[in-house]
């Protein structure tokens, strides 16, 4: 059975190790990130992979960095592991810690290679309203995600899917996909693909993206935007100075709106003189309709200043919004 050190911090790692561990290799050590302050009392608190590993009586390493860390680098020779996995771990590998290894260092990514290299795969995949994605697992080498390919599985994006929601059911396929990995590296028996050129980056979020533009973005790109940054910090615009942040949003087309309101066929010619932002309907039983760019929004899930997140029936049952507001 392989010996293994595991590298990784976030839920979507500790579900790839709970995976291992059930598997039955042996987990000689756990590499996660330093506990964080989190919280009204900024308690410090371990990474989901840390409690993991801590529960099972794993023992783990927290090492400030691992570029230049020749203590952290001798203490993985030591104990001589067949194979590092990295799921999610968050820095970059030096190859002095690569080659440590004799079966190599595997990662689990989440997107189809050579797609969406990068940190945030999956934010991307959503951000830009892509109809499928999935997991891919890769031999690393010193380029960020341009290993040799092993395995892939592919998924469906669901319409209404959010980065939160595809983050779950991604982890899930990536633990198993890395078990049926070590599987076959065990056997002697793992393909290996080199990667195409034909490659995307998924860099770092920007805190500035998550501004609304009304005026240039249509409404399947700002429903992409409200569904890519959920759970992660949240669309928002501002109305009469207060920030609202956007968590859920559906997309209509004037026709389907007049549906909703046959009073509106009358004034449908007015429509593509009304500036995107503009608040068409806002009633605390139908809910938020607001004018976009080639489409409308109607809002579902909101949070105002200070407040909780809450549907847009109960946001308006205690806010008012009056029609022909702008938000911008």
């Amino acid at each position: 059975m392989l010996r293994i050190v595991f590298m990784g911090t976030p839920d979507f790692a500790e579900k790839s190790l709970k995976k291992v561990y059930e598997a039955g290799y042996k987990i000689e050590a756990v590499v996660t990130n330093i506990d964080k302050p989190k919280g009204r009392g900024m308690k410090l608190i371990p990474s989901p992979v840390k409690q993991f590993a801590e529960e099972k009586g794993i023992k783990v390493l927290q090492p400030l960095k691992v570029r230049n860390n020749t203590e952290f680098i001798e203490e993985i020779k030591n104990i001589n592991p067949d194979i590092i996995c990295v799921v999610a771990y968050g820095k970059i590998l030096p190859k002095e810690l690569l080659d440590v290894p004799k079966l190599g260092c595997v990662n689990v990514h989440g997107s189809l290679l050579p797609q969406y290299r990068g940190a945030a795969p999956i934010q991307w995949a959503v951000l830009n309203g892509d109809k499928k994605t999935g997991i891919t697992t890769m031999y690393m080498d010193v380029g960020m995600d341009t290993g040799d390919m092993i395995l892939k599985q592919e998924t469906e994006i669901g319409e209404d899917e959010t980065t939160g929601e595809l983050w779950n059911r991604l982890s899930d396929i990536g633990a198993n996909l890395l078990v049926e990995t070590l599987k076959l590296i065990e056997a002697g028996k793992a393909p290996r693909e080199k990667q195409g050129e034909n490659f995307t980056l998924a860099p770092m979020l920007d805190k500035e993206m998550a501004k609304i533009d009304w005026q240039n973005k249509t409404a399947i790109e700002l429903k992409n935007l409200v569904r890519g940054l959920n759970p992660i910090m949240g669309a928002y615009s501002f109305l009469n100075g207060k920030k609202i942040k956007f968590w859920r949003v559906q997309t209509l087309k004037e026709k389907e709106l007049e549906i909703e309101f046959p009073e509106l066929e009358e004034y449908s010619y007015k429509m593509k003189n009304i500036e995107p932002g503009t608040v068409l309907f806002s009633d605390a039983k139908k809910g938020l309709y607001i004018k976009a760019k080639e489409g409308i929004l109607k809002v579902l899930e909101l949070q105002g200043e200070n407040a909780k997140r809450m549907t847009a029936n109960e946001f308006l049952r205690g806010n008012k919004i009056e029609a022909g507001n702008i938000f911008e």
